[in-house]
């Protein structure tokens, strides 16, 4: 089916599950409302944009390239909330912040890959799934939660003795690191061994560094050209090596995982979830 027959399909079928997408005319925002329109579950019926943004009227599929959707962006949650079923979030904390409470007042549930939340928003997160339900997770791609419990058996299997690096490489133009998604990596290690992650995180080395401490976690970043995202975990026991990879190559993955969360959000009662509930695999 081209794309345009899927967006007709998508808004006449009464039964799609009725999406809002928030940062709508971002690379991300653009990717989720093609993702949305390509899942025979879901339809975009809002689009959400920051004010002041000078795409708040034009049409939220032609701004992401994807045809006339008759869906005008606007710049004001609570105006669109109650045409929406769940609300898509991968913005800033603050923002995030102030969607969560509008959501939970309107009882309209969430799919958040917003990261960085300091205290106040993380009790702001777990506040508002008391009363709405909730998928918050740093990644939404399903090799990645794949990985995720893939490397927590393995380090359950090996304990401490096995040596555990991680390196992730991302394009040029990151400017954080390491990534959420190596920090994901590391938490799923350290937890798997019953270990904080503060207490064991060794962040590159440099200089005299002394003989490696057994039970550290190393965590190492690499920036350059495009790349998308790699991640590499390293298990290195004496007389053999186990490596677990992941390799992103395109970052409409990480939309399409988002609106499968949705697909499931939407079935769930009040509560925090990750995406490996969504896929099934915390069971």
């Amino acid at each position: 089916m081209n794309q345009q027959a899927t967006n007709q399909t998508n808004q006449t079928n009464n039964k799609a599950i009725k999406i809002g997408v928030i940062g709508a005319g971002g690379r991300m925002g653009r990717m989720l409302i093609e993702a949305v329109q390509d899942n025979p579950q879901t339809t975009l019926s809002a689009a959400i944009e920051r004010q002041g943004s000078s795409l708040v009227g034009a049409d939220a599929g032609e701004v992401a390239a994807i045809g006339h959707l008759n869906v005008s962006i606007v710049d004001d949650l609570v105006s669109i909330i109650d045409d929406i079923d769940v609300l898509i979030d991968f913005s800033l904390p603050a923002a995030t912040e102030q969607n969560m409470k509008i959501c939970a007042q309107h009882n309209v549930a969430m799919v958040i890959g917003t990261t960085g939340f300091n205290e106040q928003q993380e009790a702001v997160l777990a506040e508002a799934s008391k009363k709405i339900a909730i998928v918050y997770a740093g990644n939404y791609s399903t090799g990645v939660n794949l990985s995720l419990k893939l490397l927590g058996m393995a380090a359950k299997a090996f304990g401490t003795d096995a040596d555990v690096e991680i390196i992730e490489a991302h394009h040029k133009h990151k400017i954080d690191a390491p990534s959420g998604t190596a920090y994901m990596m590391a938490e799923a290690v350290a937890a798997a061994r019953g270990q904080n992650l503060k207490d064991v995180a060794v962040y590159g080395r440099e200089g005299q560094t002394g003989a490696r401490e057994t039970g550290t976690i190393g965590i190492h970043a690499i920036r350059g050209g495009e790349i998308i995202g790699d991640h590499t975990v390293m298990f290195i026991a004496d007389g053999e090596v186990v490596e677990i990879t992941h390799r992103a190559r395109a970052r409409m993955t990480f939309a399409a995982g988002a609106v499968r969360a949705t697909t499931w959000v939407i079935q769930q009662s009040a509560g925090q979830y990750n995406m490996q509930d969504v896929l099934g695999l915390n069971d």
